[in-house]
């Protein structure tokens, strides 16, 4: 694929899974990869990934996602070859690139997936910007391992004790709206947790799947992934 193309990318691509790409997609422009600032970090998701070429030649492909979207709330994946605008896509997105295909999927926390797919179905994970959030995370994992498996660790046990917690306190409030009350009878949650408790919860799950979005790790159920809805 060209640097800058007279087609759109095509959006309607295989999907590697049960989602379907967005097909709002559009051409590159050519303009030059911005530079990744540090005040970026949990608003910005820069990945890469080098590709020989069917002429062989060695080349960068990058995918960048601003989390906050346009001015209307959209959210772009943009694809640069070599530093240059090579395309964009709606997400979840799909690009064509030389032997397979990129993939990116977004989840309420960050990314969720940013793969290379091949055409014999292996695939790999993209190497994210050392200055990205992502990065950042990665480095820590390549230079303090235990550290980095405690934090994973730790990441999982709070989403767990958080569900685990939240959900019987959960149901019996939703059991106690009239309509619901009336066909199926009220709950009572054999946990009570006070209000500071609840938030610091909260908070903390928060924290802990964004720690989880930073490593591309994700599970329906722990990250929030009822609430995100399938495209």
């Amino acid at each position: 694929m060209a640097s800058q193309s007279d087609e759109p990318l095509d959006g309607g691509m295989a999907w590697g899974g049960t989602h379907r790409p967005s097909r709002h997609s559009a051409a590159g422009d050519g303009h030059p990869l911005p530079r990744f600032r540090w005040w970026q970090s949990f608003a910005r998701s820069l990945f890469h990934l080098r590709l020989v070429d069917p002429s062989g030649r060695l080349g960068t492909w990058s995918v960048d996602v601003r989390h906050g979207g346009d001015d209307d709330g959209v959210v772009w994946a943009d694809l640069y070859r070599d530093g240059r605008h090579a395309g964009r896509s709606r997400l979840p997105g799909v690009f064509p690139v030389p032997g397979g295909r990129i993939e990116v999927v977004t989840s309420g926390f960050g990314l969720r997936r940013a793969h290379y797919v091949a055409y014999d179905g292996s695939e790999r994970q993209l190497t994210p910007d050392p200055a990205s959030a992502e990065g950042r995370r990665a480095r820590l994992d390549r230079t303090a391992p235990a550290l980095s498996h405690a934090i994973s660790a730790a990441s999982l046990i709070v989403l767990v004790v958080a569900l685990v917690l939240a959900v019987p306190q959960l149901i019996e409030t939703v059991t106690q709206f009239p309509l619901i009350a009336e066909r199926i009878g009220t709950f009572v949650s054999p946990i009570r947790l006070p209000a500071w408790l609840n938030i610091s919860l909260v908070v903390a799950g928060l924290a802990a799947s964004t720690e989880r979005a930073l490593r591309l790790r994700y599970n329906r159920i722990l990250d929030g992934g009822l609430f995100d809805g399938d495209e």
